[in-house]
């Protein structure tokens, strides 16, 4: 596997309330966010990591030059926010050709650790994936996807939450928005995304459903540590995973 990783780091974190920063750059015990994020990406030693920029980009690339300064990343901009599916189509053109699987991690999204990385990318090569997922569950799922699998145990389907209304509104894998994908069938079934939906935006989670009806080869690793994939979207999530980063430090 000659890995890429893509970082998504366009958003304007609407909810933090803060116009002059882009919700990547949000400090966590005195860090970006978005450096915890590459600091695990450039572990797994990837061919090409991709930073996904937009609002305030320049600042996000000044930081990312400044930092790290490393060979491996390349910026790519989204112009206009329109969805996770949408920002991974925005590299398509500059994809380096070795690169075999895609790796898609969140900028918002800090405590998601090497090990489990590292463990997904050995689930998908082991079991020949087209695309994998991480999955994990937790106490209260109200919102999120809900993982569902077949009597194998394999990922058969994904519910949102608005949608749990046939299914036992019980269960509690979610979807954690981490993605690894080869790069084979990727970029033409993104371009099936479809917008219909409250937000007007192209999803990643709907390439799921994708895959699965081509017959495409897709499964869930469930990890047990589910506050490694809990995202800052506001003030009191940043302060939740402050306290949960200061623990695992000790």
């Amino acid at each position: 596997m000659n890995l890429g990783v893509v970082i998504l780091a366009a958003g304007k974190g609407k909810r933090m309330q803060n116009p002059n920063l882009p919700k990547v750059l949000t400090p966590l015990n005195g860090k970006p966010l978005l450096a915890y994020v590459i600091e695990t990406a450039l572990k797994l030693s990837p061919t090409k990591i991709y930073i996904i920029v937009g609002y305030k980009k320049q600042l996000v690339i000044d930081f990312c030059n400044k930092e790290f300064n490393q060979k491996e990343i390349e910026f790519v901009e989204q112009t206009e926010q329109l969805g996770t599916g949408h920002a991974v189509l925005q590299i398509e053109p500059f994809l380096d050709f070795s690169v075999t699987d895609l790796l898609v991690l969140s900028g918002d999204v800090p405590l998601i650790s090497f090990n489990n990385l590292n463990n997904l990318i050995t689930f998908h090569q082991a079991n020949g994936n087209d695309l994998s997922l991480i999955s994990t569950k937790i106490k209260n799922p109200f919102g999120y996807g809900r993982i569902i699998r077949n009597s194998n145990g394999r990922l058969c389907k994904i519910i949102e939450h608005k949608d749990l209304l046939d299914y036992n509104d019980n269960l509690n894998e979610i979807n954690a928005g981490i993605y690894l994908i080869k790069i084979d069938n990727l970029f033409e079934n993104l371009k099936l995304l479809s917008n219909d939906n409250a937000q007007k935006e192209y999803y990643l989670t709907d390439l799921i459903e994708i895959y699965l009806n081509k017959g495409l080869k897709v499964d869930a690793l469930m990890i047990d540590d589910f506050t490694e994939v809990l995202g800052v979207n506001t003030y009191e999530e940043l302060n939740e995973i402050s306290s949960i980063l200061r623990t695992k430090i000790g």
